[in-house]
């Protein structure tokens, strides 16, 4: 086997590995504020309904500048609730930790088979997410 045959073989493989086409989502699971604590000592879960929000966002996924919105929406709903120093903290986390160029199980779109990056929705994904919220 030739030099330029067996580099390409690995490269092919790689390629044959990703979907070529739409996958389904998996259903929607939410673990709080991940990393972060869902509220303070004296109200354990006051910013948990900010954080299972934007669970319920990052699991869709989408494009760039939705997950932008995201954030944005999480930092706002804490701020909204007394917290706007635990907001600023919490958008700088999931500005750098929500990447969906990882395979953590809070990156953006995690509810799609990884790696899915940055991507709008197609009509056929909208009636899977749709399902799946329905059936909540």
């Amino acid at each position: 086997m030739s030099y330029s045959v067996r580099r390409l073989i690995p490269a092919l493989i790689l390629v044959a590995s990703f979907p070529l086409s739409a996958s389904d989502i998996r259903p929607f699971e939410s673990d709080g504020c991940s990393a972060f604590p869902d509220g303070t000592l004296q109200q354990q879960e006051l910013w948990l309904s900010c954080c299972q929000a934007h669970d319920l966002a990052y699991w869709r996924g989408g494009t760039y500048s939705e997950r932008e919105a995201a954030d944005l929406e999480l930092q706002a709903c804490v701020a909204s609730v007394g917290e706007p120093e635990i907001a600023a903290l919490m958008l700088a986390g999931v500005r750098v930790g929500g990447t969906p160029y990882l395979p953590t199980q809070f990156r953006w779109g995690y509810g799609w088979p990884y790696p899915r990056g940055y991507k709008a929705l197609s009509p056929e994904e909208l009636k899977q997410i749709e399902a799946v919220e329905n059936a909540r």
